[in-house]
């Protein structure tokens, strides 16, 4: 007897797995070692074709859909329990176009190999800190990266995208197509259809660039982070930059005897040549010593996968954020008081100052959750090798984020550093206004929120 689930998987090009099948268990892991998830299905999709069939069979059968592209989302949104799981990691294709200075991109590319690709010609587009990280879902939720202040968000770089929408039309989004679509897509995350294709703006980068990292010692943390914060505020324009609280990683140029030491980062890329980053180096230098620091040239591509070290699949992960207008002294101070609270070495605190092409787009431009002006974002990650230690620093996040929360004008916080999606910080993270915007468009594209598993944004009505 053929069953539906037979006829379907004759259907599509990719591959159908159910639970059981060689290859299953592989397919169904994502990036936070924490979300252990059973779809009933998962789909490696070969093109739009197949997400549309997909689509269609989940319609039939009455199954939920997730969608995956680079698995690296710390709540695990790409899977879910009995749900068909539409995997992109198939469409990994990448054509630059030297000319006009655009790259076109698979769904399930991740940034690493987005650059590598890019900066055979020396080009690049803003995207991420962590180079596994998927192309589709950080740029859906907005996209910062060290060339933000120079070229501004992934979003901001997105010329159009092949969406496949819930009832399994193929659309291109851009400024003259769809364009209402296209505003939702930038920002809005994965509520609108199934990308299975971005076309970036690229940019004039490397293939070298200019690193520095300094490093001061938890018990210099106060003085440290107001110096940083200075220095942040006087960054040439175009300066990649974050603060950091973190470890101090066992590698060749921190000395041995500082190798997992807590404290104090801040790391600035230059993409302008060695004299005008040797000036600010000198002026770090000569402000605050540092325990260490590293000062080089680096590939772009290597400082792309800096942090990767720190954020290796497997590891236990949960995350909140908020939007910072200022890093004052009682910010710091509380930054100061929770630094040492942490117990797993692989937890942090990144943050990081966005300005200059960041805030040059208007607000209204683009769906992004966060108004377009001069600040920072502040993530708390807790990152663990066991379960007791995530569980300790799970507590020690959500105690830190409280803290930080009465110096905030925004507790919604940036979409793609949410481990947990409460209704209330979804639409406090898009505004009154955009987030009734986004619903509209949602009740156009997805009326029945097929795609509901994300920072969800129900259509009208519901």
């Amino acid at each position: 007897m053929t069953t539906i689930s037979d006829t379907f998987g004759q259907r599509i090009r990719g591959t159908v797995r159910h639970d059981g099948d060689d290859g299953y268990e592989e397919a169904r892991r994502v990036w936070n070692g924490e979300i252990d998830r059973r779809p009933a299905l998962i789909v490696r999709v070969a093109g739009p074709d197949d997400v549309a069939a997909a689509l269609a069979h989940a319609r039939e059968t009455g199954l939920d859909v997730t969608v995956r592209g680079g698995g690296h989302n710390f709540g695990g949104a790409a899977v879910a329990d009995g749900a068909l799981l539409i995997d992109l990691g198939a469409l990994r294709t990448i054509e630059v176009d030297t000319g006009a200075r655009t790259a076109r991109v698979g769904g399930g590319a991740t940034w690493a190999e987005l650059d590598a690709a890019t900066q055979e010609h020396g080009l690049a587009t803003p995207g991420g800190t962590v180079s596994d990280t998927g192309v589709g879902g950080l740029t859906l939720g907005g996209g910062f990266g060290w060339l933000t202040s120079r070229h501004g968000l992934s979003i901001d770089n997105l010329l159009s995208a092949e969406v496949v929408t819930a009832d399994g039309r193929v659309l291109r989004a851009s400024e003259t197509e769809h364009p209402d679509l296209f505003w939702a897509l930038r920002g809005g995350g994965g509520n609108f259809g199934v990308v299975t294709e971005f076309e970036f703006r690229l940019h004039p980068v490397g293939p070298l660039v200019e690193l520095g990292m300094f490093f001061w010692p938890l018990d210099d943390a106060p003085a440290a982070l107001r110096f940083a914060r200075d220095v942040l505020a006087s960054l040439p324009d175009g300066t990649g930059a974050m603060l950091a609280g973190l470890n101090a990683p066992p590698a060749p140029f921190v000395p041995a005897e500082h190798h997992g030491a807590p404290g104090v980062a801040l790391m600035v890329a230059g993409f302008d040549g060695p004299e005008r980053h040797a000036e600010l180096v000198a002026r770090i230098r000569d402000g605050r010593p540092a325990l260490f620091e590293l000062v080089t040239p680096i590939p772009y591509t290597e400082l792309q996968k800096m942090l990767d070290d720190g954020a290796p699949r497997g590891l236990y992960a949960y995350e909140k954020s908020l939007y910072l207008n200022e890093l004052s002294d009682d910010v710091l101070d509380v930054v100061a008081a929770h630094l040492p609270g942490k117990s797993s070495p692989l937890s942090l605190v990144p943050v990081f100052p966005v300005r200059g092409a960041f805030s040059a787009v208007a607000d209204d431009a683009t769906a992004f959750g966060g108004a377009r002006e001069d600040g920072f974002v502040f993530g708390i990650a807790a990152v663990a090798p066991t379960a007791q230690l995530h569980a300790a620093d799970r507590a020690w996040t959500r105690a830190f984020w409280s803290a930080l929360v009465p110096h905030s004008g925004n507790t919604g916080g940036y979409v793609n550093f949410m481990a947990e999606y409460e209704q209330d910080r979804v639409r406090t993270s898009y505004g009154a206004e955009k987030y009734a915007r986004l619903r509209r468009i949602k009740t156009a594209y997805d009326p029945g929120n097929v795609f509901h598993h994300n920072a969800n944004i129900p259509p009208t009505g519901t």
